[in-house]
C-alpha cells in the first residue's frame, strides 16, 4: 500500500528548504515511491549530451533535478504563501484537499 503524498502533479509549491529555498514553482512530476517531485525552474542542474536528431550539436543543458518532498510545501491559492494540506470531505460526499490556512479548497 501506497502513503498518500500531500503534493500532486500540477500543485504549485515552495521550495522550503535546499539550495533552491524560497523558489516557487509548478510540479512537473512525482515520484511516490521515492517521495521526490521535479518542480519548475527549481533545483536546476547542468547535463552533458552527446549529438542527437533534437539537438545535432549536442552539448551542456540546464534541467530540473527532483527534490525530496519533506523540502517542499504546497501554496495557499489565496494569499500565495506556504500552507499544510488537510483533506475532508465535501458537500457532495467527495473527499478534497484543503489549504489548513486559509481553509480554501485546492483544486
Amino acid at each position: 500500500m501506497r502513503k498518500k503524498l500531500h503534493i500532486k502533479k500540477g500543485d504549485t509549491v515552495i521550495v522550503i528548504s535546499g539550495e533552491s529555498k524560497g523558489h516557487k514553482g509548478k510540479v512537473l512530476e512525482v515520484n511516490a515511491e521515492k517521495q521526490r517531485a521535479i518542480v519548475e525552474g527549481a533545483n536546476m542542474v547542468s547535463k552533458h549530451t552527446k549529438p542527437n536528431a533534437d539537438n545535432p550539436q549536442g552539448g551542456i543543458v540546464k534541467q530540473e533535478a527532483s527534490l525530496h518532498i519533506s523540502n517542499l510545501q504546497n501554496v495557499d491559492p489565496s494569499t500565495g504563501e506556504a500552507t499544510r494540506i488537510g483533506r475532508k470531505e465535501n458537500d457532495k460526499g467527495k473527499l478534497v484537499r484543503y489549504s489548513k490556512k486559509s481553509g480554501e479548497e485546492i483544486k
